[in-house]
């Protein structure tokens, strides 16, 4: 909680939520102290902001501090974590800012918040039975955690090992101890097993903090985290810029995951600015991954993070078996669907058992291309350099990457056929088309975000599959991880090397990532699980470590292949990009920029070139990217780079530090 703080009068500067980096100057008559939260004059505008720094000087030439709110001032250490996130990422301080001011309406006549949130001062849990291997887990990770304030520690466990028991048990310790916890899931598809567990465990809900909730409950939660009464805090990304009263520990659920890095706004990964927050509050942070990532394990090896292994799943459960079918023999043999005859017949064999079956295709609607079959013509998005994806309830085409609609072709737009269209590649429903055919008694569910789009219908597709109310679910990667379903035993990839193409370094490593944890939802109970993988590269390295349940093989073929080209974690990346109505003006500035490079010997230019997303939402994008090795201070170059470049303001220029995303 904030100690007493020393107040003044005079003139202040106030940093605001909006993405400018400089603060602004103001007068206050009435007693300020640093972090306070003040409304102040903006333009025509009045806007609440905090109180940055201060100046003994009284000046009456500029604008006076409207009001100043009742609430707790930010800490000492949130204002130096926003000062550090803004350097790293090459941000505006505002618009760091606005991630925790990110809702106006608490600063207006606050209201007590209900302590709903809060454990009872007799805190108890149900202790759950642990496996061995759990219960070292747990014992070393207490130990390791305990000899220092602050540790990055990594719970490594295969899945279905338990790895949520293990820090559920660090965090009762956490609890009993005061102060507050937050957890990080990627995704709030995590969320309703997820909490369901966390309440048997605990026999209270934690908050929650995602996209999901109404203004009202945002208000509530944001409250209750800044008093320090909401105790446990589940959220997304977003949830590690709240003010918290009294931060104890962090956890980053699946920290190999992708979601964790926001790609639009304020570019940021979560993971990595949970570990700064963590080492600025001199707090323990726990990962936990089946498949961490390259980063992680690099940071393990170096000794810089502790890794702890859970090598067995809990319980009597076993690991699946995995066959790899080359969908390249398919057609020989005169099958042109998209199931394998050995995928088909092993559905027909496990709903005979009355078991459950995963069928997971990542893309969703009914076909990702259509094409005139008389002309040839793609239909394109009007905003966008992406192919319309055609969806068949409701009806529709729709561009997955700026969200445009448009109804179902009659008509080619390019030689006017009468709806001689053919629709290319398969989606969940079309998939979901040929299940009907060839299994027409069997009852199917789509789980994509399109069709489960609130938290409700989440729990009831849950409900309907633990129910068993469905033998076929038909997912995207909001199933390939988190959910434990016991008498789903068989998962069929339908297209294992969808993620395998393009320009994307990290392509193998999360194609693996994707397939090992989709494969881990078969068999997590007393049923065997079986795995059927549909690939045209079995021979890919990918596929065979798949196959021979071999982890360490592939990650010792990526390290390789990623320390031969100096790539991450073994180098440093930044992206660079250029957006703008005006195409020839975007190009122009991205090759002027590349002119006005310092020179320097310790990094290389890739570029400028088009972005192989080369318009989204009718801006052109073009973009660089800065290779140097890994000690190289890519904010101090890029802020003296940025410092000689006049950049047009109809462009928008966009730096992504440790980029993960190559669109």
């Amino acid at each position: 909680m904030n100690s007493q703080k020393e107040t003044f009068q005079g003139r202040i500067q106030v940093l605001l939520p909006v993405p400018l980096d400089n603060s602004f100057d103001y007068t206050t008559e009435q007693p300020l102290c640093l972090g306070d939260f003040v409304q102040v004059p903006f333009g025509k505008k009045k806007l609440w902001g905090v109180v940055w720094s201060q100046q003994a000087v009284f000046e009456s030439n500029v604008k006076t501090v409207i009001a100043k709110s009742t609430l707790p001032p930010l800490s000492d250490l949130m204002r130096q974590y926003i000062e550090w996130v803004a350097d790293y990422i090459v941000a505006p301080r505002g618009a760091v800012l606005k991630m925790v001011m990110n809702l106006p309406a608490v600063f207006n006549e606050p209201k007590r918040a209900r302590k709903k949130f809060q454990f009872s001062n007799n805190f108890s849990y149900r202790s759950p039975d642990l496996s061995e291997d759990q219960e070292r887990v747990v014992v070393e990770i207490k130990q390791y955690i305990n000899a220092q304030p602050y540790s990055v520690s990594l719970i490594d466990g295969v899945t279905g090992s338990g790895k949520t028991e293990v820090y559920f048990e660090i965090i009762a310790e956490k609890l009993s101890d005061g102060g507050q916890v937050l957890i990080l899931l990627p995704e709030i598809s995590l969320g309703p097993q997820w909490f369901q567990r966390f309440k048997e465990r605990f026999g209270v809900e934690p908050a929650q903090w995602h996209s999901d909730l109404t203004p009202a409950q945002r208000r509530e939660t944001w409250l209750a985290i800044q008093r320090g009464e909401a105790q446990v805090v589940v959220g997304a990304r977003s949830a590690l810029f709240l003010p918290y009263a009294n931060l104890k520990m962090i956890v980053v659920d699946e920290e190999h995951e992708q979601a964790f890095k926001q790609e639009e706004g304020v570019i940021y990964h979560a993971r990595d600015m949970a570990i700064a927050r963590a080492h600025m509050e001199q707090i323990p942070i726990l990962l936990a991954s089946a498949t961490p990532s390259l980063e992680t394990i690099d940071n393990c090896e170096r000794h810089r993070y502790k890794r702890f292994y859970l090598p067995e799943r809990f319980g009597d459960a076993c690991f699946p078996s995995i066959t790899t079918v080359d969908m390249r023999t398919e057609g020989t043999r005169g099958n042109h669907n998209w199931l394998s005859s050995t995928l088909s017949e092993a559905i027909k064999q496990t709903v005979e058992r009355s078991e459950q079956v995963l069928l997971f295709l990542n893309r969703r609607g009914y076909a990702p291309l259509t094409l005139c079959r008389k002309c040839g013509a793609r239909v394109t998005c009007p905003h966008c350099t992406a192919w319309l994806v055609e969806h068949k309830k409701p009806p529709r085409m729709e561009c997955h990457h700026c969200g445009h609609t448009a109804n179902i072709l009659k008509s080619c737009d390019a030689c006017s056929a009468e709806e001689d269209f053919v629709a290319c590649g398969p989606g969940v429903e079309r998939l979901e088309e040929e299940i009907k055919k060839r299994f027409p008694n069997l009852r199917c569910l789509i789980m994509a975000s399109d069709r489960v789009t609130t938290s409700k219908m989440l729990n009831e597709a849950i409900a309907k599959i633990q129910q068993h109310e469905v033998d076929i679910v038909i997912g995207t990667q909001m199933m390939a991880k988190g959910h434990h379903f016991p008498k789903l035993t068989l998962v069929g990839v339908i297209d294992a090397d969808l993620g395998l193409a393009g320009g994307d370094l990290r392509a193998s490593e999360k194609t693996f990532q994707l397939l090992h944890q989709v494969s881990g939802r078969a068999g997590r109970a007393e049923y065997k699980g079986s795995v059927v993988i549909q690939t045209y590269q079995p021979e890919h390295p990918v596929m065979q470590a798949l196959l021979e349940h071999d982890r360490d093989k592939f990650i010792a073929f990526e390290q390789e292949s990623r320390k031969l080209f100096h790539m991450p974690p073994y180098g440093r990346l930044v992206a660079v990009v250029f957006s703008g109505t005006d195409g020839l003006l975007v190009e122009r500035t991205a090759r002027s920029f590349v002119l006005k490079a310092p020179l320097h010997d310790q990094f290389e230019i890739l570029g400028p070139a088009r972005a192989p997303l080369a318009v989204i939402r009718g801006r052109h994008r073009w973009r660089i990217l800065i290779k140097g090795p890994k000690e190289l201070s890519v904010q101090k170059l890029l802020k003296f780079w940025l410092k000689g470049f006049d950049c047009p303001a109809s462009i928008k220029l966009s730096i992504d530090v440790d980029p993960y995303s190559f669109l």
